[in-house]
């Protein structure tokens, strides 16, 4: 079953996203298996605001999990505060 993972980080520049996404191309982890979308939101200012985020669709709980353990060393580096991942089972996609 499709799950979807919502992220609102506690602090984030849009440079410090920038730096992650970069670094996950460098190691190859730019397109990661079982991810079926990612997109990320904020309002046009330098600090993300509570209202800020990044919504990904994964094809499965396990894959998601298993692009965390990539991830989160890439974010603590970036020293970026993750907040809670909010996962819950898509009910219907349109593309």
């Amino acid at each position: 079953m499709a799950m979807g993972a919502y992220s609102h980080p506690g602090s984030l520049t849009t440079a410090q996203y920038d730096q992650v996404i970069a670094a996950l191309d460098e190691a190859g982890e730019g397109r990661p298996a079982g991810r079926i979308s990612h997109c990320s939101f904020c309002p046009p200012t330098i600090r993300w605001s509570p209202k800020s985020g990044r919504l990904e669709i994964w094809e499965t709980q396990r894959a998601c999990d298993e692009f965390g353990k990539v991830l989160t060393p890439m974010l603590e580096k970036a020293g970026i505060e993750t907040g809670p991942l909010d996962m819950l089972p898509i009910h219907h996609m349109i593309f």
